[in-house]
């Protein structure tokens, strides 16, 4: 499995007389996709991986091009000091589909930026100044979730300071957590699945101390679902698999199947705190961004796409192990892959193979994020691709 695969140099060149070099791209050059494909220029790929979990619907799905094309064609762009019907209507249709008493939600345009804001509201909400995360826990790039994201003051972060005072707690560890979230603690914030960790879900007795905990010192907790929520873990939101009921849940990735957009999700007793001015953004809440949403949810129920999920998931695990894969990890459409050989090295003989899947924190994980619309004979390829590969 030793091969090295080399980006279209004239992409590669393109790109490099204008863009910031700061992404390690794969030897793939999509010129279009349709489904769970990707046509390159000199071949067709299955895309497992839905670009960083974003194509959620897979790729040219009539309703969501129906959608775009309808509400452009109303409204393309709208500020948040006008009132808008779609907006309302997805604001709506998204809280019926969250965990119960998450009724209120404020759009934004990205996973970290619903992180900066779940973040700033819990500490204007407690009036405290300590934040915890989770070890390995990713949760963006800008200042506060870049500041609760594992690892990033060693590699990244590059801000002087954080903006609030933060401490991690040991992955699964239930007796860290009952002694560190105490009466000071603002917030805990949490990936239940953790994504780029390598799909790594955590205990649910860890999970369940958390939310505890959380209740009994008055922190709030912040499910960051940026990844794992919209049907991806074959529930609407992992929280609900856990059966835990956060304070705050974030959203992003697959929320608009492919057009950027995001939300905070929040209790009423928790919104009631807020007033005019205290959040804002310019994009989130769109019209195109809301038709997008509206339609992601009615898809996702209409063709009970998690149902498809917990069963094609489901086959994959059956066929485990096979090939350089000795275990899995995660939850549905989130899944990691425990590979005897490097991830990355797997990655690459896959997509030699014509399947594209992507790698993690974890040097040994590969990692699925597929469409949820992923058919079981999509799965068989990939295990005849890992069986082949010995």
């Amino acid at each position: 499995m030793n091969t090295q695969i080399a980006v279209p140099e004239h992409a590669r060149a393109a790109e490099a007389r204008h863009l910031v070099q700061v992404y390690a791209q794969l030897g793939i050059e999509p010129v279009s996709a349709a489904g769970v494909h990707i046509q390159c220029r000199d071949r067709q790929i299955l895309d497992l991986y839905g670009g960083h979990a974003v194509a959620g619907l897979g790729y040219a799905h009539p309703a969501i091009l129906r959608a775009l094309v309808e509400q452009a064609e109303l409204l393309t762009f709208q500020t948040n000091a006008v009132a808008l019907e779609i907006r309302a209507r997805a604001a709506a249709k998204l809280a019926e589909f969250a965990p119960a008493g998450l009724d209120q939600v404020f759009f934004v345009n990205t996973g970290a930026e619903a992180n900066e804001n779940a973040l700033r509201i819990a500490l204007k909400h407690t009036k405290r100044e300590r934040i915890l995360a989770i070890e390995h826990g990713f949760h963006g790039r800008s200042a506060a979730a870049g500041a609760v994201t594992w690892g990033a003051a060693q590699k990244w972060y590059a801000f002087p300071r954080t903006p609030f005072d933060v401490a991690f707690i040991g992955r699964n560890d239930s007796t860290a957590a009952q002694e560190m979230i105490d009466g000071d603690t603002a917030a805990v914030i949490v990936e239940l699945v953790q994504g780029v960790a390598g799909a790594y879900a955590l205990e649910r007795e860890f999970a369940e101390t958390l939310a505890s905990r959380c209740a009994e010192t008055g922190a709030l907790l912040i499910v960051d679902e940026v990844q794992s929520g919209m049907g991806r873990c074959g529930h609407p939101f992992a929280a609900d698999a856990y059966q835990i009921k956060p304070d705050l849940l974030t959203v992003a990735k697959s929320l608009g199947a492919g057009f950027p957009c995001g939300a905070v999700l929040m209790t009423s007793e928790i919104a009631a705190h807020l007033d005019t001015g205290d959040l804002g953004t310019t994009f989130g809440g769109g019209p195109l961004a809301c038709a997008l949403i509206e339609t992601v949810i009615d898809e996702i129920i209409a063709n009970d796409l998690m149902e498809n999920v917990r069963v094609v998931s489901a086959a994959l695990l059956d066929a485990l192990p096979v090939g350089p894969v000795e275990s899995a990890q995660g939850m549905g459409f989130l899944m990691g892959l425990r590979c005897s050989a490097p991830a990355k090295v797997v990655r690459d003989a896959l997509l030699e193979r014509g399947i594209l899947v992507g790698t993690s924190a974890d040097p040994a994980v590969i990692r699925l994020l597929p469409p949820l619309v992923l058919e079981q004979t999509h799965i068989e390829e990939l295990i005849d691709a890992l069986a082949d590969m010995g």
